[in-house]
């Protein structure tokens, strides 16, 4: 239905409706709302009742932000700084064309001194529908290494490369008749029975596109859930089953569901017999991991595992949801195989109220790839890491970010000398394990440039040019769930309002394309962009897609059935079997074992015993809160008056028996490094495992060297090792690391001297 985007008032003002995506983050739902602007001001926003995922709701980070776009402390203009003065407060404004002018003839010098090579490009969760730190590394500035500086590219990345090599399939997601405009009414959708949440909270985190409270809406009309994670959360405490199992040891679980689900005959015979590959030797390997040792190992009765695997076979349709608790875990990769194997064998993919999942190519998302043609093969064959971690570098299209930290700190296989920050303050414990070895690893590049919104501790620390971000009330763009993989819709982000002198993310790929690699940047402007990659898909230009609002294409299921999901046409999957492989033929060609196996973590109760006797508690990261993402919003006033600290949950009883209370200042610290929070005691959280929440620094700290906004005080990154990661290349141990936490003054000063 077509609508107007744009509304003027009889006052002056006007209403622009909108999806949001980042920054701030809005992690890419890509919410419904307007946005009422009056006197050049943003004044007031609130949800879009049309818009057919969100229906008007908005969670309180949309709501709040006319405070992040007119923020005192917002940078609006570009900035300059001698590199002798990094990490110091000691900025000169500048023009964009003043910008390009330093910027531009570094980049050709480094170019023609060193190669492209030389040049390593940052990107964080993505800023609108594309990633564009792909395209601006690849076709504006040329350089083969686009880097994701989490250890084991520990988010999506093995959530997609395991879906690609196990089912050769766009990433998999619940069914929550998201591609329906009449959504639950609509005729082919059918309720899940049962909704399994493994190692997520998308009420809070909204994750890759997926609606958290579109869950809500599904158990008003009947479904239940099962949750699977250390903690019990709020879906938790509302669930029909609940595993509260051991951190890191989740693969482990999934394989005794499929023990208990084969050996009692269980499984979906027609799936498995015309649809898959392996089956048998899966069967064998199963028998490893019956309940009772499996109970032994995740602290799940045995009993629980039984019925939860009972209760998940038998109840079709049934769906799964899986997030970073998959991707940050060195045994990650077996752990997303056997989640996969679990949905196949019940019957459950591609099918009515199971789990979805998207053709090969990805809408719009496929481009940001194709941008490599602007490399020669020789060029492209230089990416740091690719050689070493093929299952990663192959998926991804990115160098290996652990490998990318050796050859910061040993100049090898060459010298990196510049970095491009796109709107990633990773040195805030967001993403980088060992964030102190990157932060000395960085300080060696000859020239940095940092775009984003506000003066992070990274852009303190590293920025010779500083180049300000739009939020997404001020720019054009297009908001796509799940980057193209398995879109549920697309939709216009519209311009409301610009404050100062930004550009967004695609706006600086054209500007900086079109001096460097002008062939690779045929477009006019951002309009015609959108216009140029919409058209073929929908039909519509950039102007069409404004007034439809959003567009939602249609689903088929049993695509397998259909020739959907195959290059070739042809019925199956798209996999080197043409079915889901339960035994990976491409895990074995690249060292790793075929079939799905449960590795001890690390560092453990049981893999290090005698570690543990020192730090006797598990420690798991990353918890997500409804007033952040991931490190923004930490100086927006009504937020921080919610969440005014960092928090880490303690079981009532340990905490007693540790002398800690509630709010307490306490240490978090084992043998690579610590950090201080605040104490939250909760009953919720098993006796051996606390749980930490993630990429806090203080704004209202000190910004120079050696504060850095306080980023080493809260940083846990710095208690998770480099280079622990799987087989493949991928998973690192976030979440899933011993520790001991004790309590501390409140005073209590913290440096980066102090971490080791």
């Amino acid at each position: 239905m077509k609508k107007e985007w744009k509304v003027q008032n009889e006052d002056g003002s006007y209403t622009v409706r909108t999806c949001g995506w980042s920054p701030p983050g809005d992690h890419p739902v890509g919410c419904g709302m307007k946005l009422h602007v009056k006197n050049g001001k943003l004044v007031k926003v609130e949800g879009d009742p049309e818009h057919p995922i969100t229906n008007g709701r908005l969670c309180i980070r949309c709501l709040t932000l006319p405070e992040y776009v007119h923020h005192p402390q917002r940078i609006t203009h570009p900035m300059k700084r001698d590199p002798k003065n990094r990490g110091k407060d000691a900025w000169t404004k500048i023009s964009w064309d003043e910008a390009w002018d330093i910027i531009v003839p570094k980049i050709k010098q480094l170019k023609a001194d060193h190669g492209a090579e030389s040049i390593v490009v940052f990107g964080g969760t993505g800023r609108e529908a594309c990633l564009y730190y792909y395209p601006l590394g690849f076709a504006s500035i040329g350089t083969p290494n686009v880097c994701y500086p989490l250890s084991g590219w520990s988010c999506y990345g093995p959530r997609c490369a395991i879906t690609d090599y196990i089912l050769g399939a766009g990433y998999p997601e619940i069914d929550n008749a998201g591609y329906y405009p009449d959504r639950f009414d609509n005729p082919k959708y059918v309720l899940p029975k049962y909704i399994m949440e493994w190692g997520k909270n998308p009420l809070m985190s909204n994750p890759d596109g997926f609606f958290g409270h579109s869950l809500i809406d599904m158990m008003k009309r009947g479904s239940k859930m099962i949750c699977i994670d250390p903690r019990i959360t709020w879906l938790g405490t509302r669930a029909e089953h609940v595993c509260q199992l051991r951190p890191g040891s989740d693969t482990a679980l999934a394989l005794g569901f499929l023990n208990v689900i084969i050996n009692e005959d269980l499984y979906d015979h027609d799936f498995v017999d015309n649809w898959t590959y392996g089956f048998d030797e899966l069967k064998e390997r199963v028998q490893e991991y019956p309940p009772e040792k499996v109970a032994e190992i995740t602290w799940v009765p045995k009993e629980k595992i039984i019925e939860v695997a009972r209760a998940f076979a038998t109840n079709k349709p049934s769906t799964i949801q899986w997030g970073l608790a998959v991707d940050e875990n060195p045994n990650g990769v077996q752990l997303g195989h056997a989640i996969l194997s679990l949905a196949a064998i019940t019957g459950n993919i591609d099918v009515p109220g199971g789990i979805t999942i998207g053709p090969p190519a990805a809408l719009l998302g496929k481009w940001r790839v194709e941008t490599r043609r602007n490399l020669s093969e020789e060029l492209w064959d230089k990416r740091i890491g690719a050689k070493e971690w093929p299952a990663l570098s192959t998926a991804m299209a990115t160098t290996h970010p652990d490998e990318t930290l050796d050859t910061l700190e040993t100049e090898r296989p060459y010298k990196l000398r510049m970095g491009w920050f796109n709107s990633s303050n990773f040195l805030s414990p967001t993403c980088c394990a060992c964030p102190d070895r990157w932060y000395k690893g960085l300080k060696k590049l000859e020239f940095n440039v940092v775009q984003d919104c506000f003066m992070t501790p990274t852009a303190m620390a590293l920025a010779d040019i500083f180049l300000p971000l739009p939020t997404f009330a001020e720019h054009d763009g297009v908001v796509i769930t799940h980057f193209g993989r398995n879109a549920v819709f697309l939709g216009a982000i519209n311009e409301a309002l610009r404050v100062g002198d930004t550009r967004s993310d695609i706006e600086v790929c054209i500007e900086l394309g079109k001096k460097l690699h002008p062939d690779m940047w045929p477009f006019d402007d951002v309009p015609d962009f959108f216009t140029k990659q919409l058209k073929p898909e929908l039909g519509v230009d950039f102007d069409g897609l404004r007034e439809l609002g959003v567009w939602q294409p249609d689903y088929t299921y049993r695509k397998f059935e259909k020739g959907g999901l195959r290059t070739d046409g042809e019925p199956g999957f798209n996999t080197v079997t043409g079915m889901v492989e339960l035994t990976s033929t491409l895990f074995e060609a690249w060292g790793d074992d075929a079939l799905p196996y449960f590795k001890e973590p690390p560092y453990s109760p049981y893999s290090t015993p005698e570690l543990w006797k020192e730090y006797p508690l598990v420690l798991t990261t990353g918890a997500r809160k409804f007033t952040s993402f991931h490190s923004e919003h930490r100086q927006i006033g009504t937020l921080r008056e919610i969440d005014p600290d960092p928090i880490v949950e303690i079981n009532p009883a340990t905490a007693k028996a540790l002398g800690i209370i509630d709010g307490d200042n306490v240490m978090i610290e084992n043998m690579f490094g610590k950090c201080k929070m605040k104490a939250q005691l909760t009953p919720t959280i098993h006796e051996k495992v606390v749980h930490c929440t993630h990429g806090w620094w203080f704004p209202e700290k000190a910004a120079e060297e050696p504060s850095l906004y306080g980023v080493w005080e809260a940083n846990v990154n710095t208690l998770v090792p480099h280079k622990h990661i799987g087989k493949l290349g991928f998973g690192a141990p976030h979440k899933q690391m011993i520790c001991k936490i004790y309590r501390v003054d409140p005073g209590h000063t913290f440096t980066l001297d102090s971490l080791s």
